[in-house]
Order: C-alpha cells, then structure tokens, then sequence
C-alpha cells in the first residue's frame, strides 16, 4: 500500500495505533526531535518498506561555511530511517549508521528530501539504507543504518 496524501501523519499514526494498540502512550510518535527538525512526511509505501520525508534547511542549523552541518543531515536521515523502523518491526534502536557526503546542502535547497528503504530483517537486526536529496533529485548523502529490535512485542 502506498499512501500519499495530506494526511499521510494521520494514517501513519493508524497504522502505529494499530500495531501498538495499549502501548501508544509509552511512545512519542511522532518523535519530538521530528517535530523540532519540522519533518514532513512524503510517501510511506508498506509493500517495499519506504518512507520519505522532507525538512527544511534552517539558518540555525548552517556551519561556519554556511552550509548545513553534516551532523543536522544525519539527524534527518535518523529521522526518516527512525519512524520507518517502527512501522516495519518490533521497537528498534539505531546501532550502527554511516553516511557518505556526496554534495553539500546549502540554505538556497529550502528543504532536503530523505527516502529510507528496509532492506533486510535478520532475526533481530535490521538493515536499512537513506539517501537524501535535494529538490531537483541530486543526491546530497547516502547512508546504510543497522538496528536492533530490543522489544519483540
């Protein structure tokens, strides 16, 4: 299934409700590091494991060179593998993840889009990979993330 549309958070949040039922209110969803990093989600697509999600490129979040900090990129790619994670498998945490700069991101991109994909589950590992995006589809970043599922509920 895949779901575009206006009110993409709305069914993202079914979707948790769902799996999660009595368990909702022990998780922020979405997360508040989501929110504060102004995240919007794009396109969830439940039959190849896919989230995109787009953020703005903030002044606040510029380096000294004016463009925006490697660490603020790897929090967005964070934040799409992230709630992907949770709408594939059993709550998960990030173990492992590596990214490769391509281009930097400057202020004048307005905003990054992030695609995550699952590409595998290993008992309780997962691996996926991001990439990010800017608006006219040059790719910024590519990233490969491993987590570990710590709760099988």
């Amino acid at each position: 299934m895949k779901i575009t549309s206006p009110e993409l958070l709305n069914q993202i949040m079914s979707i948790l409700q769902n799996r999660f039922r009595d368990r909702m209110e022990d998780y922020a969803f979405p997360p508040p590091v989501f929110i504060a990093m102004q995240g919007e989600f794009l396109e969830y697509n439940s039959e190849n494991h896919s989230l995109s999600v787009r953020f703005p490129v903030l002044e606040s979040w510029l380096n000294p060179y004016g463009i925006m900090q490697g660490g603020m990129v790897a929090a967005a790619i964070d934040n799409t593998i992230g709630p992907l994670s949770v709408l594939v498998a059993p709550p998960n945490v990030t173990r492992h993840m590596e990214l490769k700069y391509s281009r930097a991101v400057t202020p004048q991109a307005g905003y990054i889009s992030v695609t995550a994909h699952l590409l595998e589950r290993d008992g309780n590992w997962l691996t996926f990979k991001a990439e990010a995006r800017d608006l006219k589809g040059k790719r910024l970043v590519r990233a490969k993330a491993v987590h570990w599922i710590i709760d099988k509920h």
